[in-house]
């Protein structure tokens, strides 16, 4: 039987201004998704790519690749899509989700409530949209076989990442947990050296033995020790 597999979908890139960059600097910062292909279950996608809005547009100028375009890119059609995880609900996660109307989307209660509040974390209309089938979720879930949900909160409330179990190592997709690679690394090092403050939730997800770390906004891959799994 073949291997779950695990590939990057790439929607672009957006400009992070300097004031939410910590450097004083501008940043340009890709827009990943991941598609998650289970040999028995069919496609599962992290993450749909950037929504937006006129204050959008002027405050971080994306440049989108679309929906279809990328999956295309990455082997699969728009119907090939059996569920949608968003790790979180911003707009640059959740963006073509109306497109997917009528798929399945795994997001936590925190985040839900996140997005359905008054003064709203996200563009509204990106999660209740027109046929949304919004599944609400509560903690840690296994959505098909070797494919699990994790709450990894943080950047927002709700925000998740997906833990894949492959036969030649686990790959997490680990979406906005951490802007970067090099902050995941710093914390996972901090951890073992008892320096700093890391998340709660972190001990548990490097528990799974990952084998490579993948992120939504880095195109690098974490790759603790010498082990390796292949990403297309």
């Amino acid at each position: 039987m073949r291997d779950i597999a695990v590939r990057r979908v790439d929607y672009g890139y957006f400009v992070r201004p300097a004031e939410e960059t910590g450097t004083g600097r501008a940043r340009v910062e890709p827009a990943l998704g991941y598609l998650i292909e289970h040999p028995e279950r069919g496609r599962l996608l992290v993450d749909t790519g950037m929504g937006g809005d006129a204050w959008v547009e002027g405050h971080y100028r994306p440049v989108r690749v679309p929906l279809a375009v990328a999956l295309k890119r990455a082997g699969a059609d728009l119907e090939d899509v059996r569920y949608v995880v968003n790790c979180h609900l911003h707009f640059d996660h959740c963006g073509g989700n109306p497109e997917l109307a009528g798929t399945p989307v795994f997001a936590q209660r925190a985040e839900l409530a996140l997005a359905r509040a008054v003064e709203s974390h996200t563009l509204p209309e990106l999660v209740d949209h027109a046929g949304a089938r919004v599944e609400e979720i509560d903690g840690e879930v296994e959505v098909m076989p070797g494919v699990r949900i994790v709450p990894t909160p943080g950047h927002t409330a709700g925000h998740q990442s997906v833990v894949v179990s492959r036969r030649d190592g686990t790959v997490v997709v680990a979406g906005q947990s951490h802007d970067n690679a090099n902050l995941f690394t710093s914390d996972v090092l901090g951890r073992h050296a008892g320096v700093g403050e890391q998340p709660a939730w972190l001990e548990y997800l490097m528990a799974f033995d990952p084998k490579q770390v993948v992120f939504a906004h880095d195109n690098a891959v974490w790759t603790p020790g010498s082990s390796q799994v292949s990403l297309p």
